[in-house]
C-alpha cells in the first residue's frame, strides 16, 4: 500500500502512545479512521485532537479481549466507510511476575489483550479487507517477541505468539495473491506509559529488588518517541515490510538474539543482577 488518502484505517489502543501517533499522522494523509480503546477519556482526548467529522471518524471503547465486542466494532466500521483497508492491533498492557509466583488471572488478562485481542482484530476485519482488495494488517510485537526476559515470561509469550501468528498470516496471505499483507512490529523502549501502568504481580523483588527502582530504571531506557515509531510503521507498511523494528535498541537486541541465539541469556541475568546493586 503506498498511498493512506481515503483508506479506512482502524487502529486499537487508539487513546494514547503510538495508537494515538499513528491516527495523528493517518488523519494527516487523508486516511479515515475507526479508534478504540479500553480508555474512554484517552480515546475522546485523541479524537479532539483530530478536529474531523464524522466522514472521517469514528471511535469506540471496548475491551480487544472481548471478541464479541470486537466483532461488533467491525461490522459498525465496515457499515459506516463501506469499507476497510488497514488494521493496526496495537492495544498492550504489562505484566511484572515470576513464573512460580504469578496468578493465573494476571496471566489470562495479558493473554486476553495482548496476543487474543490481536487475533480477533485480524479475523474479525481481515475478511473486510479482503473483499476491499487492497489491505494490510500491523499486529504490534516488542522486542520481547524476539528475546525472553527475567519476570516477562507472560508478556514475552503474549509477544512471541503475535510474532509467530503474523509471520504465519504473512505467507498465507502471499500464497492467495498479496492483495491483502501484514506485518509484525517490533518496538524497543518506547516513551509511553505501558511500564508505568503495568501490574507487577508477587515474586518481582526477589529478581528486581527494588521494584520502583526497577521501573524507573527501565523507563530511562525509552528513547524513541510514538512520533517516530509511528512514522516508522508507516513506512513499513508502504513497503509492505514483514517485520519492522523500531529504535535503535529494537535493532541491537534482533541483532544479539541473532548472534547468540542462547547466550544471550548470560547477558540478561548479568544485566538484572547490575541493576539491582
Amino acid at each position: 500500500m503506498k498511498d493512506f488518502q481515503n483508506k479506512v484505517a482502524v487502529i486499537t489502543g487508539a487513546g494514547s502512545g503510538i495508537g494515538r501517533a499513528l491516527a495523528r499522522d493517518l488523519a494527516a494523509a487523508g486516511a479515515r479512521l475507526a479508534l478504540s480503546d479500553v480508555n474512554q477519556v484517552g480515546l475522546q482526548e485523541t479524537a479532539d485532537s483530530l478536529g474531523l467529522g464524522s466522514d472521517r471518524l469514528i471511535t469506540e471503547a471496548f475491551d480487544v479481549a472481548d471478541r464479541d465486542a470486537f466483532y461488533a466494532f467491525a461490522e459498525r466500521v465496515t457499515g459506516h466507510f463501506g469499507a476497510a483497508h488497514l488494521v493496526f492491533n496495537n492495544a498492550g498492557v504489562a505484566l511484572g511476575a515470576t513464573v512460580e509466583d504469578m496468578s493465573y488471572e494476571d496471566f489470562e488478562w495479558l493473554m486476553g489483550i495482548n496476543f487474543w485481542g490481536v487475533v480477533h482484530g485480524t479475523k474479525a476485519f481481515l475478511p473486510h479487507l479482503k473483499a476491499a482488495g487492497d489491505g494490510h494488517i500491523v499486529n504490534v510485537s516488542s522486542v520481547f517477541g524476539l528475546i525472553g526476559v527475567p519476570t516477562q515470561s507472560a508478556y514475552n509469550a503474549s509477544k512471541f505468539a503475535v510474532r509467530g501468528f503474523t509471520e504465519a498470516l504473512r505467507q498465507e496471505l502471499e500464497m492467495e495473491g498479496g492483495r491483502v499483507s501484514c506485518t509484525s512490529v517490533h518496538p524497543g523502549g518506547i516513551k509511553t506509559n505501558i511500564a508505568r501502568n503495568a501490574r507487577m504481580g508477587a515474586g518481582v523483588e526477589k529478581i528486581t529488588g527494588d521494584v520502583d527502582k526497577a521501573r524507573r530504571d527501565f523507563e530511562k531506557m525509552f528513547r524513541t518517541t510514538p512520533e517516530e515509531a509511528s512514522q516508522t510503521i508507516l513506512k513499513g507498511v508502504k513497503g509492505n515490510k514483514r517485520r519492522v523494528l523500531i529504535g535503535s535498541d529494537a535493532r541491537a537486541i534482533d541483532s544479539m538474539q541473532r548472534l547468540m541465539p542462547t547466550a544471550y541469556q548470560r547477558i540478561m541475568v548479568a544485566g538484572q543482577k547490575m541493576m539491582r546493586k
